[in-house]
């Protein structure tokens, strides 16, 4: 590392008259700070990404427990108001039960990122691209 040539030091013993006591201080900061950014490891997004919020994995524990009980609640809910409806009095609180079941399921492996998210117009176009209409 190079050594700053000027220090306060022999600015006075020189007899200089310095009107910024400050600019040295801040020349020899700035010229440590750039030493120590090349010796730094260098750091990827993910790592930054991860290090960014210290309660993200509380945070994203947090949304998958709630889609999962959403996903219950709302199947449990659709089928009860079914058995009012039809009349059907068990079978569609069981058989919602298990939808939501499965929708909750679901939901908690896309956030993790383990089932790919649906694209918008992927079935639509899946459909249009097979040539039976061309």
């Amino acid at each position: 590392m190079k050594k700053p040539t000027r220090t306060p030091a022999t600015d006075e013993q020189a007899g200089r008259v310095i009107s910024n006591p400050n600019a040295d201080l801040e020349q020899r900061r700035q010229a440590l700070e750039d030493a120590l950014a090349q010796r730094a490891p260098k750091r990827d997004a993910a790592e930054e990404g991860r290090q960014e919020g210290a309660g993200s994995g509380f945070g994203a524990a947090l949304k998958m427990s709630s889609e999962f009980v959403a996903g219950i609640l709302v199947g449990a809910g659709l089928g009860y108001l079914l058995d009012l409806l039809a009349g059907t009095t068990p079978w569609g609180l069981i058989v919602f039960l298990f939808l939501g079941f499965a929708a909750g399921v679901l939901n908690v492996l896309r956030a993790a990122g383990r089932v790919a998210q649906p694209a918008d117009g992927a079935r639509g176009e899946r459909l249009r691209g097979n040539g039976a209409g061309d």
